[in-house]
């Protein structure tokens, strides 16, 4: 496993093949790292479906308000949900959506971001300066390349849990 350096700012998420290790980025968007580290520490992600995932592209998940259970889930509001917190104000930087960095979801409106986000499977530079990212992944990201893919997938992967690494 990766060094961690800042067990604070680090998230463990574990998926069915293993352990992705994502390093937040509190100097870069410190508000979309409060906010999934708030989330985080809810349990709010624990079960969440992974609802988008193209391949070449990216792996989506975080809509605690529709994916969270299994009862809950339903194929056409996946994705269309957040959280019961207010939505988070874009923090556009110069990070490129590089491999394994972690953006957040939003609708059309800049400051829509709240509960969702992907994991880009390849350098994405065409969503710089549109999307927020505020974490990169620093392990594991195999196991993120073998989320099921689809829109949504048939048997959509689930984030089994998720911990900020300083509670684990």
């Amino acid at each position: 496993m990766a060094e961690i350096k800042d067990p604070e700012n680090t998230i463990l998420m574990e998926l069915k093949d293993g352990t992705v290790v994502i390093e937040l980025l509190p100097d870069v968007a410190p508000k979309h790292v409060e906010r999934m580290k708030t989330l985080v520490r809810a349990g709010a992600y624990d079960n969440v479906a992974f609802h988008r995932v193209i391949d070449g592209f990216m792996a989506q998940t975080g809509d605690v308000q529709h994916a969270n259970m299994e009862k809950d889930y339903n194929p056409g509001r996946a994705g269309t949900g957040g959280s019961e917190h207010p939505d988070v104000p874009a923090e556009f930087s110069k990070l490129p959506h590089d491999r394994g960095t972690l953006g957040a979801a939003r609708s059309a409106n800049p400051d829509s971001a709240n509960s969702q986000f992907f994991i880009n499977f390849k350098d994405n530079h065409f969503l710089n300066g549109q999307y927020t990212v505020y974490g990169r992944v620093i392990d594991g990201m195999e196991h993120v390349d073998a989320i099921a893919k689809g829109e949504p997938p048939a048997n959509p992967d689930r984030m089994i849990s998720v911990k900020v690494a300083a509670d684990a």
